[in-house]
């Protein structure tokens, strides 16, 4: 069960903002072969006062974390990122270089999906 939480500059708009939901969504289920239904999204949305982008950036930078399962193989992790920056930069156009892409793979022990009985 991925969980993708997303940052952006505000400002973007609606279309912008499902353009990166569905490029990020539609590289995890080619890349690590899950069920869409089974990927969380969070999309924030973040002032320029609230942040410091770095000077080799533009006003595109997107963040992305996904916390996935351990397990998946180096090369698994490198499809994902590259799946990632290939929709990306087809829809909504965003550089390469404004896409910085990090997985988070907790134990199973820290993960709960329904209150144990």
């Amino acid at each position: 069960m991925p969980m993708v939480k997303i940052e952006v500059l505000e400002g973007k708009t609606s279309d912008y903002k499902k353009s990166v939901l569905n490029s990020i969504k539609n590289a995890i289920k080619d890349a690590v072969a899950v069920d869409e239904i089974k990927i969380v999204q969070r999309l924030y949305e973040i002032s320029e006062e609230t942040c410091t982008i770095p000077s080799d950036r533009s006003k595109n930078l997107t963040i992305i974390e996904i916390t996935l399962y351990p397990g998946r193989t180096e090369s698994t992790k490198k499809k994902l990122f590259k799946e990632i920056v290939k929709n990306l930069s087809e829809d909504p156009g965003i550089e390469a270089g404004d896409i910085i892409t990090v997985l988070l793979e907790p134990p199973m022990e820290n993960w709960l999906f329904k209150y144990p009985d």
